[in-house]
């Protein structure tokens, strides 16, 4: 993963260091730790100048620092994504050099997004092609990485890119570049006209036969509607991109037929209900190929990411053998713990798995003097120290976090420790006061969820950003320690809810308007995923110099899904616990799982309590006033310092540099 920036100047001025000083380089840098360094690309006639940014962390292959630059043709790239599929990429080789000479082979607009059409993984990138003097960008079809814009008609600085912004109320305001396809930026023909023309190629879906119809790219009218009247939009439907994944099954069935699904309805949530549907020798199958198309999906994400063994040949140690490099954002549901169970298949057997559960204490819920001296000894924890696991009763300092997920997440780790008793499990408790909350959302949080700015975004993208970051504490052999989490991928359980009708909205939906409205909605939920949830997801993640992988929105799974008539995914005519994600549920029960596979969906903002800390009277869709008061200047000074061309940066003292005060649902 990285980060990632790119600013246009159409003048006879390179770009001035504006961006630079708002913060933006910082957050960069904290994307990327391993690698930092630009360059600037000049062209006088007509007048143009490009400063590419780019910061490494380093995941697979060789360490390849960005920008990319070609000596020969003085095309420039910069790569945000994973390649997993669709481009030959060896082990040992670096997925953004080998996109990039594939790039520089390319003559013409077709040949770009050719190579382009068929990867598949989450990406975001920007590249410079030299001989037309064209500037390309874009987000993978589900906008699973994150890419801002912002214009600029009187800055000398027309036209800026970047994986992360800053909030400031002195500038033209940032937006997500919209997931609707490829853009083109011809630099020469804004330099002559003094404005900003781009071209979209858009995503395009062939048609298709059995009760299927298209896959929705969006409008790019009304995608591209917030765009200042200055900037030109031309859409190019004649060079466009074949959608990854296939149209959503949206057949129904006729109401005589939807009887047969209400034999269950009265029943309480059980796995035995569960067990009596994989008697039934077709939908055991189905299952089963629903488990090994997930499995793949989640073995590519857990396997794609260097490991410590080849650098320390011949002076291993214990510790460094079993260092984790996966994490799960876990809360012991339904979407976690099967992610879990996956990942299990797959990660050495030898390297621990990190389980991230986080828990916000609300003061309300405590005596203040206890809940003042319980954050006080706290505190005092110095790292070194550890605690028994016996001084951990019911008035322990830590009590007030037994948040439901919580609890359910310790539930969940011992199903996996029954299933699975050789694995180091760390399940990493993440105590979060209402004093650090405000701090990081001040100093970090507020950066990173604009330009959304909604109370489920504050809620969300606050209880990521801790979980995440994987400080906390961790138990084992009875004796409780500090402890932070060194995996660098961290697997979400995002995009199951949107696809298996794991909201209350959908049952709402379902009694209303049945199967043809249930179709209607979650075709709607995953066309907007990019806008609404996975922009800000991944730059809170990647924060922390982390990468957010969804084994969910994998283009083989996605499409999987898609294929299966709606009620093959979910029946919500059965009790909650057991008809939402019933498809999902099912492949628990057939792995081994038992209480998670029936809890009913709790929304991440509610299981961790977070959505409890501050105000009780909000709506999650109302503008949220605290998230316009962040200060990225509190948080470092170094960010305002330009980088120099061609120069890397070691990552180590940014790495050091930490906040003052200690440290919708994405795994349901």
């Amino acid at each position: 993963m990285c980060g990632i920036c790119c600013v246009v100047s159409l003048s006879t001025r390179p770009p001035d260091s504006w961006l630079l000083k708002e913060g933006i380089e910082f957050s960069l840098r904290r994307r990327g730790p391993d690698s930092s360094q630009q360059l600037v690309k000049s062209v006088l006639h007509p007048p143009y100048h490009c400063l590419f940014s780019g910061h490494v962390l380093h995941l697979r292959g060789l360490m390849t620092p960005q920008p990319l630059e070609d000596p020969t043709t003085g095309n420039i790239f910069l790569w945000n994504g994973e390649i997993f599929s669709g481009i030959r990429v060896e082990v040992e080789e670096n997925d953004a050099r080998v996109l990039f000479r594939h790039l520089c082979s390319c003559g013409s607009k077709s040949d770009i997004l050719s190579v382009l059409s068929p990867i598949r993984g989450p990406w975001s990138f920007v590249f410079y092609q030299a001989s037309r003097h064209c500037l390309w960008f874009g987000r993978d079809y589900f906008g699973r990485r994150s890419l801002l814009w912002q214009f600029n008609e009187d800055r000398n600085s027309a036209f800026a890119l970047s994986s992360v912004s800053s909030v400031s109320e002195m500038d033209s305001p940032w937006q997500e570049v919209p997931a609707a396809g490829i853009f083109q930026l011809d630099l020469q023909v804004c330099a002559m006209s003094k404005g900003v023309v781009l071209t979209l190629h858009p995503w395009q879906s062939s048609s298709s036969e059995n009760g299927t119809e298209d896959a929705i790219i969006g409008d790019p009218g009304l995608l591209l509607k917030d765009l200042p009247s200055y900037v030109a939009l031309e859409v190019n439907k004649h060079h466009s991109l074949v959608t990854p994944v296939v149209p959503l099954n949206m057949k129904v069935l006729e109401p005589l037929e939807e009887t047969r699904f209400s034999d269950f309805a009265n029943c309480v949530a059980s796995v035995g209900i569960l067990q009596r549907f994989l008697v039934e020798p077709l939908r055991k199958k189905l299952v089963h190929q629903f488990i090994a198309v997930l499995s793949e999906a989640v073995k590519k994400r857990v396997l794609y990411v260097v490991r410590d063994t080849n650098q320390f040949e011949g002076e291993m140690s214990e510790n460094v053998l079993r260092r984790p490099h996966v994490a799960i954002l876990f809360s012991g549901g339904i979407d976690s713990i099967l992610l879990a169970n996956l990942a299990d298949r797959h990660v050495p057997l030898d390297e621990p798995i990190d389980l991230l559960n986080v828990a916000f204490a609300n003061p309300n819920e405590v005596g203040q003097n206890n809940s003042s001296q319980k954050r006080n000894e706290k505190r005092q924890w110095p790292r070194s120290e550890c605690r028994n696991n016996a001084d951990m009763a019911v008035g322990d300092p830590l009590s007030c976090f037994n948040v439901p997920d919580r609890i359910t997440g310790r539930a969940g780790l011992e199903e996996l420790k029954a299933l699975s008793p050789s694995r180091s499990w760390n399940f990493v408790e993440i105590n979060v006061t209402l004093e650090e909350l405000k701090t990081a959302r001040k100093q970090r949080i507020s950066h990173l969820v604009y330009p959304l700015d909604t109370v489920l975004d504050d809620s969300i993208g606050c209880a990521v950003w801790f979980a995440s970051r994987g400080e906390g504490l961790k138990t084992h052999q009875g004796v409780t320690r500090p402890y932070k989490s060194p995996a660098k991928v961290m697997l979400t359980g995002i995009g199951a809810d949107e696809q298996l009708a794991g909201y209350s909205r959908h049952r709402i939906c379902f009694k209303r308007d049945g199967f043809e409205g249930l179709n209607k909605e979650l075709r709607m939920e995953l066309g907007r995923i990019s806008s609404r949830n996975l922009g800000r997801d991944d730059r809170v993640i990647g924060d922390h110099g982390k990468e957010a992988r969804f084994p969910f929105l994998d283009e083989g799974v996605v499409s999987f899904l898609n294929s299966l008539p709606v009620w093959e995914k979910a029946d919500l005519t059965l009790p909650q616990g057991v008809g939402e994600k019933l498809l999902l549920r099912l492949a628990a029960v057939e792995l081994g799982l038992t209480a998670s596979a029936v809890l009913p969906k709790r929304a991440m903002q509610f299981g961790s309590r977070i959505a409890k800390l501050e105000s009780s009277n909000e709506r999650a869709s109302d503008k949220c006033t605290r998230l316009q008061s962040g200060s990225v200047e509190d948080f470092s000074t170094q960010g305002s310092k330009p980088l120099q061309k061609k120069v890397n940066y070691t990552a180590d003292s940014f790495l050091q540099t930490s906040l003052t005060a200690e440290g919708e649902d994405l795994c349901s």
